[in-house]
């Protein structure tokens, strides 16, 4: 996957699929998505005075495809979305989390629909 596919599935993400919780994500779609949001959060952050303000603004603004994207990669790999709650939990859950969306996705359909492009 090339910087311009990276770039366009991010903003294909962000406006068509703002809302999107249904469905299945690949990895690559997700961890670019992941790369993304970093290398934004990061760049703003070193900007003086207001970038902490700034990053913490964007963060907000891509809030809901986070969560929708993580949502769609955990019914790739066969689980419910809700298991994001599972931040909840300082450290550990962020650790099961991150394995759980690493694991390469049912190749075949499941409940939440058909098998994603990896």
């Amino acid at each position: 996957m090339d910087i311009k596919a990276i770039i366009n599935n991010y903003i294909s993400t962000v406006t068509k699929k703002y809302f999107c919780f249904e469905g299945r994500t690949g990895r690559k779609a997700f961890w670019s998505f992941v790369l993304v949001n970093f290398v934004v959060n990061f760049v703003l952050g070193l900007i003086p005075g207001v970038g902490k303000i700034l990053a913490a603004v964007w963060g907000l603004a891509v809030l809901c495809p986070s969560l929708g994207i993580t949502a769609r990669r955990l019914h790739d790999t066969g689980k419910t979305g809700w298991l994001q709650l599972i931040l909840v939990i300082p450290v550990i859950g962020a650790i099961v989390l991150l394995i759980i969306c690493a694991q390469a996705g049912a190749g075949e359909a499941n409940k939440y629909g058909d098998a994603a492009a990896e």
